[in-house]
């Protein structure tokens, strides 16, 4: 009987009655529903920050994205039927190496908080010591994710307080010989432009490697982190050419120093040739250990989000360094508009920002591309003075 796929379940465990549900409905009739309840969601218009952007995805990203090769594509471990898909990862890990100024890059990771503790992680591997040291200014949600990591494989989390009265990461700190790493978000959680020259220096003199998450659309201005110092650079994806989805799926980005290559996490593709001189493509450097002995696992992440990465490969070969820049622009222009309107509400005002900002009363704003004079106009007075 059904019932007894169920004994191993404790009784307590189980439904003592059916579940209360409607009954069933039509097709058109539950179209009609679905769209009721859809019509519920509320939108944001851009101005909710905090890691997922609502930034222009061009039309012909959705077009190239939906095509069957791509959203049904074949298992990268067996390259001979594969060779589209392995491509496309390989372009992505490209243009992340020349966005983020290092040498290597993954297939990506899950989203922007998981590529961060595995770069930790990694930093712990690498040095041989135990301590993760964070600038209070990251994201809060990547530190939770951050704490679960580290108190699994018995790492110690330390946080160094930001300054109250600039929103940045302060300057007067040092690492304990114990430092594995230094974390710093650029820009910061409350999207304030840290400070970076002399940083690589003073975190790589305590012996440490410096990891930075970026938002990959301010390196459109920004220097890239690989070209003042970082060994790590990692981030969330989602604004290159992935929409918001109600929070998800997210885009891992990891790249690394080229010297740091065999303790990279999750997948990586090489470009090699053939029997008969062809070029191809095939996944490499990812050790067996991997995936049949995790305790010598360098990670034990064995996926990728590969449909997010060739999102995010298209949305920078359409954009290019051109269009990757004036889109940041537009960001950075915008939202210090409104932060101007709104600056007597804003709780650091004179600390240059990139596309969010801060208020007084713990709210935090994102002005994108998208955002328009009128818009903001309205927002402004939404919100009104101090």
């Amino acid at each position: 009987m059904t019932t007894d796929l169920f004994t191993g379940i404790p009784a307590k465990a189980r439904l003592s009655a059916p579940l209360n549900l409607p009954a069933p409905l039509s097709e058109p009739e539950l179209l009609s529903e679905l769209a009721a309840l859809s019509a519920k969601n509320t939108r944001d218009d851009g101005f909710l920050g905090g890691g997922s952007y609502r930034h222009f995805i061009p039309s012909a990203l959705k077009h190239l994205v939906g095509r069957s090769e791509f959203y049904t594509a074949y298992t990268p471990y067996q390259p001979e039927v594969s060779q589209g898909t392995l491509q496309a990862i390989y372009e992505y890990q490209s243009l992340i190496c020349e966005l983020t100024g290092l040498e290597v890059a993954n297939a990506s990771i899950y989203d922007g908080a998981t590529a961060l503790a595995e770069a930790a992680l990694m930093a712990c591997r690498v040095t041989g010591r135990k301590e993760v040291v964070i600038s209070g200014a990251l994201h809060p949600n990547y530190r939770e994710v951050l704490q679960t990591y580290c108190a699994a494989v018995d790492l110690k989390l330390t946080v160094l307080p930001f300054d109250q009265t600039t929103g940045l990461t302060p300057g007067n700190w040092t690492l304990a010989p114990g430092a594995a790493c230094f974390i710093l978000q650029q820009p910061n959680y409350f999207g304030n432009i840290e400070t970076v020259f002399g940083l690589a220096e003073k975190v790589h003199a305590a012996g440490a490697l410096l990891i930075v998450s970026v938002d990959p659309i301010s390196l459109g201005l920004l220097k890239p982190p690989g070209e003042y110092g970082a060994d790590i650079v990692v981030g969330e994806g989602q604004a290159l050419g992935n929409p918001q989805s109600f929070g998800g799926p997210g885009l891992g980005i990891f790249a690394a120093r080229q010297k740091f290559l065999r303790q990279l996490p999750g997948r990586l593709v090489g470009a090699t040739v053939d029997g008969r001189g062809r070029r191809g493509y095939v996944l490499t450097m990812a050790t067996r250990e991997q995936h049949i002995r995790r305790e010598k696992a360098t990670s034990n992440i064995c996926s990728n989000e590969a449909l997010c990465a060739l999102a995010a490969a298209i949305y920078l070969s359409l954009l290019g360094k051109t269009g990757l820049r004036r889109v940041a622009e537009l960001c950075l222009q915008k939202s210090n508009y409104l932060k101007k309107k709104l600056s007597a509400r804003v709780l650091w005002p004179q600390t240059p920002s990139f596309k969010e900002f801060y208020l007084r009363d713990k709210r935090l704003l994102c002005v994108t591309e998208l955002a328009t004079r009128a818009e903001l106009d309205k927002l402004a007075a939404q919100i009104g003075p101090a």
